[in-house]
């Protein structure tokens, strides 16, 4: 059943000029969990992800490996990005890669109609061009080199001499939105999140726009320019659009009008391009600006901001082939505030894994399912009257449902997994107070363990249901052990939001055996 509710959700489009590392990965897992939460609350819901192609950087990228720009990317997209969604358990609606025709059409149709909204003119340009980010850098971006770039001017964020550009080139009436941008981020402060986020971007508009550039005609390698074809869109114009291409802008009115607009979530580094020159770039072009973005923080290891250059990457396959994917999805989605930056190390992942996950969650339902095995043939047995300790358990059940959708209905899928992890911790010490092991060696006592068990039994529904978004291999797996499915059908086709409702998983069910979750990894 559906909600009838509209949810369209992006993450950023990636450059596939490298290797995919765990940032990447961060953020895809986090467009990918609200995307199976509010898939499974029947909301219509379609997430979007892909690769940015076009560009200098991969222009010359292409040149140092030999190859054509388009043999290049097409190497690096299926060897390396495709495979990333596998190796994640992403379940994307589509993929769009910008040097698809489907999206180069629809972004010379969407620059001619601002050219012809009068939005667009031509002049000169000269500044300093960062290759790396594809972007000419503000002066808060520019900083004095050290070392072996002593002397010249740097990009603050990748630390790599700048090129200074002067081209003839096409403008955007960047500076004409200001008033409107500011309109936009006051009736709607939900627009930008979080509240860091929002404060630097009003920050930065107050202090006023410059016309932006947008087009290049040093190179060739992107979508031409409609009315002259001796320059291309710039990079950033060209990417922004694939969040408008992808769900039929210019060519499928009924599939934008069911899609658009959009969330976008994003990596803090590139805020500005979604929440300052892509909702302008829509307004001039009398479309809806997304529904909101949301950028969150950066992933640190040993102190520094993710990087393949400075050797700080980490492929995602290193943490799956030990831990897994489900253990790669929780982590990252548990241990750090969404929103702010946080720092990965071996040790913490390896601590939380052997805390949480196989000590905490699996060993939860492992001991569950074995004594139902047990001490009822292996059948969920009949609850019989509750006493105030299975009440208390039906309330934390109810409580952590209720708090982990309004959540993730703000984004912070870390508090969703905290509210939700309150069941853990309580069967846990639920079985631990009324000892079922004890229980079963009085028939006297043969109620009450039946009511023990299946009030443990159907605290792991509920999280197999709620969990299922952020870790879908163990919570399936639990899901066919409690013979759920005999009952209640798939795992994913369960009503999230009523996740918390009490007494769903039928009495009678047959529990199969339920080998480790998370098996135990052997430390080095």
């Amino acid at each position: 059943m559906t909600s009838g509710r509209s949810f369209y959700i992006t993450t950023p489009i990636y450059y596939p000029s490298d290797l995919p590392h765990i940032g990447h990965g961060y953020t895809t897992v986090a467009v990918d969990t609200l995307a199976r939460w509010h898939r499974q609350a029947g909301d219509d819901t379609w997430m979007l992800t892909g690769t940015d192609e076009h560009g200098q950087k991969m222009l010359r990228a292409a040149a140092a490996n030999g190859v054509t720009p388009q043999e290049w990317v097409d190497k690096l997209v299926s060897e390396s990005w495709f495979p990333l969604l596998d190796t994640l358990d992403v379940a994307n609606d589509d993929f769009i890669r910008t040097t698809q025709p489907r999206h180069e059409e629809r972004v010379q149709q969407f620059v001619k109609a601002l050219f012809d909204r009068g939005y667009i003119y031509a002049g000169e340009y000269e500044a300093l061009y960062c290759v790396g980010c594809e972007e000419f850098k503000p002066e808060a971006e520019i900083v004095d080199g050290t070392g072996p770039f002593e002397g010249l001017k740097v990009c603050a964020i990748h630390s790599k001499p700048l090129e200074l550009l002067q081209e003839k080139n096409y403008f955007f009436k960047l500076s004409e939105f200001q008033d409107r941008l500011l309109e936009l981020y006051k009736t709607e402060p939900d627009f930008v999140r979080p509240e860091s986020a929002r404060n630097e971007v009003v920050s930065f508009v107050r202090s006023g726009l410059k016309d932006l550039s947008i087009s290049r005609s040093a190179f060739d390698w992107g979508i031409t320019v409609p009315w002259d074809p001796s320059h291309v869109i710039y990079v950033w114009v060209d990417a922004l659009l694939n969040y408008a291409t992808a769900v039929g802008y210019g060519t499928d009115p009924e599939q934008f009008a069911r899609r658009w607009p959009a969330f976008h979530v994003v990596g803090k580094d590139i805020l500005r391009f979604h929440a300052v020159i892509w909702p302008a770039m829509l307004m001039a072009a009398g479309l809806d600006v997304p529904r909101g973005v949301f950028a969150h923080g950066w992933l640190l290891v040993g102190g520094e901001k993710m990087s393949k250059s400075k050797l700080t990457g980490i492929a995602p396959t290193e943490i799956t082939d030990v831990f897994g994917s489900d253990a790669y999805r929780f982590y990252f989605l548990s241990a750090i505030a969404f929103g702010q930056d946080g720092s990965f190390s071996w040790e913490d992942l390896s601590a939380r894994y052997q805390a949480e996950l196989a000590n905490g969650f699996g060993n939860l339902a492992s001991r569950t399912v074995a004594m139902i095995s047990k001490y009822f043939d292996g059948v969920v047995p009949q609850a019989g009257p509750s006493t105030a300790l299975d009440l208390a358990i039906q309330k934390v059940v109810a409580d952590a449902a209720t708090a982990a959708d309004a959540a993730i209905e703000r984004f912070r899928i870390d508090e969703a997994i905290s509210a939700i992890w309150t069941i853990v911790d309580a069967l846990n010490g639920y079985i631990t107070e009324n000892e079922p092991w004890a229980l079963a060696k009085d028939e006297a006592q043969r109620e009450r363990l039946g009511t023990v068990l299946y009030t443990a039994a159907e605290g792991l529904r509920s999280l197999a249901v709620l969990l299922s978004p952020v870790m879908p291999a163990a919570t399936a797996k639990l899901w066919v052990a409690l013979g759920a499915e005999q009952g209640l059908g798939a795992l994913v086709d369960q009503p999230i939001r009523e996740a918390g409702a009490w007494g769903l998983l039928p009495a009678g069910a047959a529990v199969t055996p339920l080998t480790p979750l998370f098996p135990r990894v052997e430390q080095a």
